[in-house]
């Protein structure tokens, strides 16, 4: 099979000749892979099945109003970010949080916001076709990534405070970027002509112990706002992928209410994540990417452990298909290149890569 249909076929729920392969890397992680396979492209010698694209952001880039303007780099909202050393690389940490001072309604209509109009959408159609072979995404995890995202500019208490007593200024901050991110994927699958496999969007609904919020809280006013993104998806003749973080096994119901086509990082570590019992309750409507552990397996096993682990996912997970094997998260830099090459290896069946 070709890596495109590989995944259509595991996404409906049929076996595929091996299961889809995904990976998450840090760029330290993506920088030993390029080194160590040389002039092969590492994502062919990996077996990657999917491809991505985006729309180039062809807008200024500064601090926001108020800020001092000495981070490393700045988002399109006006967030500052500083690289901060950690375990062997470094993580663009936001320091410059612009969105905490808006404060009035007034504050907000005057916020340089960006607009939709400040990406480039002409070339997609064109990079499609050359990926055609591929599993093709659109977006990623930031979108609309209301919790994290606008915590970036405005703190995660903040947020917090806003979407749990509903504050009519941060909630209008939430709205700008959701409408935002919402034209920006429906103009990225527009001139991408129908070519797009998957929209990929983003919203860590759990934590290590269950769900960030309390159901009525997710329902009212999570669910309108992400299940837009999964409706334009399907509009598109698209499948919507969607990244959280965490254990939400309780909220995979309502996921399948939405009509979310994948679940993205699924972590094992939760005690709420069972792979076993979330396939046998969730496993003919949900497809899952994720489960091997990049918090304790990856980067603390040996490769047999990688491997062993990897083989027991594949069993649980990929009968019948819907699963895609993929680390849960971005491997870290502290972890062993050999346990990288071993995950993938016992996938494929290839000793060694």
């Amino acid at each position: 099979m070709k890596p495109k249909e590989r995944v259509l076929t595991a996404c409906r729920h049929q076996e595929p000749d091996r299961v889809p392969l995904k990976a998450y890397l840090t760029p330290e992680v993506e920088a030993q892979l390029v080194e160590y396979f040389g002039n092969r492209d590492y994502r062919e010698a990996l077996g990657i099945d999917f491809r991505h694209i985006n729309a180039p952001y062809r807008g200024e880039l500064g601090p926001g109003p108020g800020m001092p303007g000495n981070a490393d780099r700045y988002d399109e909202w006006g967030v500052g970010y500083s690289n901060m050393p950690y375990q062997g690389g470094t993580y663009p940490e936001a320091t410059e949080l612009p969105l905490a001072n808006i404060k009035t309604m007034e504050d907000v209509a005057n916020y340089p916001w960006p607009s939709p109009d400040d990406y480039d959408y002409s070339g997609i159609s064109a990079a499609c076709d050359e990926i055609a072979d591929y599993a093709i995404c659109f977006g990623g995890a930031g979108i609309p990534d209301i919790l994290n995202g606008v915590s970036r500019g405005r703190g995660m208490e903040q947020v917090i405070i806003d979407i749990m007593s509903g504050d009519e200024v941060g909630v209008a901050i939430i709205d700008r970027r959701v409408d935002h991110y919402y034209e920006y994927c429906r103009r990225g699958l527009e001139a991408a002509e129908g070519k797009i496999d998957i929209l990929c969007i983003g919203e860590d609904c759990g934590n290590q112990k269950g769900r960030m919020f309390p159901p009525k809280v997710f329902d009212e006013f999570f669910v309108p706002r992400l299940k837009k993104f999964i409706d334009l998806a399907h509009e598109f003749g698209a499948l919507a992928m969607m990244h959280s973080c965490g254990d939400t096994h309780d909220i995979m119901p309502t996921f399948i209410e939405m009509g979310l086509d994948i679940l993205d990082a699924m972590q094992p570590e939760p005690p709420g994540v069972n792979p076993a019992e979330i396939k046998r309750l969730y496993g003919d409507e949900l497809t899952f990417c994720g489960l091997i552990s990049t918090q304790q397996t990856l980067p603390f096993g040996t490769p047999e452990d990688v491997r062993a682990e990897v083989r027991e996912r594949i069993e649980v997970m990929g009968a019948g298909g819907g699963y895609i094997c993929s680390p849960a998260h971005a491997i870290q830099p502290d972890t062993p290149l050999e346990n990288v090459l071993a995950l993938y290896s016992e996938a494929l069946g290839v000793d060694p890569l």
